[in-house]
C-alpha cells in the first residue's frame, strides 16, 4: 500500500521525538498552544488512528467517539508503544467506510468515505498536530527538529522547487 510509506514516517518522526523528551515537557502546559501540552496533541493524533482502526472493523467510523486515554497524553513511553502499535496494523486493503460526525446536538451526519481517504485525512490531521508540537518544541526544549517534521509534503515540494529555480 503506498500509504503505509508516509504514515510510517510520520509516527516514526513523532515517536523518535517522544524519546527525546523528558515526562516534565511531554505534560508541561505550553501557553503558545493555548495551555495544552505536547501530550495532549500526540493522544490526540494516536487516537484518530486508533478510531479508524478500530472503525474500519465494524465499517462506522466515528472520530468523535475515541477512548481518550489520557494515559497516553501523561506518558510518552506508552505513547511510543501506541504509535508502534498502529505501525503493525496499518496495512489493510481498501474498503467503504461510513464516517459518522456530529454538528451541535442535532446533526449528525454520515458520509461514504474509505479506508484509504481516511488514512489522508489521518495523515494530514497529525501533520496539522505536529506543526503544533513543533512550535511547543521550539518554545519550551532545546529540542532540534528535521526540517520536515509538522510540515505538510505539499509544502516540502514547494520548498525544494522553489530552492532549484
Amino acid at each position: 500500500m503506498v500509504l503505509q510509506q508516509p504514515v510510517n514516517e510520520l509516527l516514526l518522526q513523532l515517536k523518535e521525538l517522544l524519546l527525546a523528551l523528558s515526562n516534565q515537557e511531554y505534560n508541561k502546559a505550553i501557553p503558545v498552544l493555548s495551555g495544552s501540552s505536547i501530550g495532549a496533541h500526540t493522544l490526540h493524533v494516536i487516537e484518530l488512528f486508533q478510531e479508524l482502526f478500530s472503525g474500519y472493523e465494524v465499517g462506522n467510523v466515528n472520530y468523535e467517539e475515541r477512548k481518550r486515554d489520557y494515559l497516553i497524553e501523561s506518558d510518552q513511553h506508552i505513547a511510543v508503544k501506541k504509535l508502534e502499535e498502529l505501525s503493525t496494523v496499518l496495512h489493510k486493503p481498501n474498503k467503504s467506510l461510513l464516517l459518522i460526525s456530529e454538528y451541535g446536538s442535532n446533526c449528525q451526519v454520515s458520509v461514504e468515505t474509505n479506508y484509504y481517504r481516511e488514512l489522508i485525512y489521518n495523515i494530514e490531521h497529525a501533520v496539522h498536530h505536529m506543526a503544533l508540537i513543533r512550535v511547543g518544541v521550539i518554545t519550551e526544549t532545546n529540542i532540534t527538529l528535521p526540517s520536515s517534521f509538522g510540515v505538510a509534503s505539499s509544502t516540502l515540494k514547494f520548498r525544494k522547487a522553489k530552492c532549484a529555480q
